[in-house]
């Protein structure tokens, strides 16, 4: 018999905000790194194809290097929790649940009621109790693996759009001007749903991952054209 305790709505919110999480990394890095790039060089070269050569290396290995960032992350997370869970002094799973029930005002044999579900599935109850009594939520040992799939991907997908008026207009300048309007709109909706994760005010943090991806492609574009001269 299922535990009448285990949440799978809470399951699913978890599972469903590390997924935003990881697409806003993703997508975030993916769209200011390569616009970056395409700026600077699209100050001291003409031609789009050098561009999209460099931009596509570009993509290649940051989505290696994002992935591998967030694989690490993850993991470093869930040695993190195990470790804390089984250094604790005189532990004792059957002692742990005991006092956690015994500390929700049950009686004695509601108790020993709870005890004998207990044993039927202690890995689900071992979670429930970090999460609601130590406010801890153990990992899920699949998401170092997915995070990294999850933000790798995502990267991915960001990357190219800067990248895409440069495979349909061959001077690089003229790629530059729709990528400086597309990208920074579509940093703006990154940031936009950033504010879900980080609980900001959504068009302050909107406005600011825009403004930090336009500035800094600027300045990259206003640094090459002056190398360039």
């Amino acid at each position: 018999m299922k535990s009448l305790f285990h949440n799978h709505k809470a399951d699913f919110r978890e599972n469903k905000s590390g997924f935003v999480r990881d697409l806003v990394i993703g997508l975030g890095d993916g769209l200011t790194i390569p616009f970056i790039l395409a700026a600077g060089l699209s100050a001291a070269f003409d031609k789009s194809s050098f561009i999209i050569m460099a931009g596509i290396v570009a993509i290649a290995g940051g989505s290696i290097a994002m992935s591998l960032g967030g694989y690490f992350v993850e993991k470093s997370e869930q040695d993190h929790f195990k470790k804390e869970d089984e250094a604790e002094p005189g532990y004792d799973e059957s002692k742990k649940a005991r006092d956690f029930f015994a500390n929700l005002d049950l009686g004695n044999e509601l108790q020993d009621q709870a005890m004998l579900e207990r044993e039927a599935d202690k890995k689900r109850w071992s979670a429930f109790i970090d999460q609601y009594q130590l406010n801890q939520i153990k990992p899920d040992p699949k998401r170092a693996a997915k995070s990294a799939m999850n933000i790798g991907l995502s990267y991915i997908a960001g990357g190219i759009i800067p990248l895409i008026p440069y495979f349909f207009i061959a001077d690089a300048l003229e790629a530059l001007k729709i990528s400086a309007i597309v990208t920074p709109a579509c940093l703006f909706i990154v940031g936009f749903c950033k504010s879900s994760i980080t609980g900001v005010n959504p068009l302050w943090s909107a406005l600011k991952i825009t403004g930090v991806g336009i500035a800094a492609a600027a300045a990259a574009f206003a640094v090459a054209r002056l190398l360039a001269m």
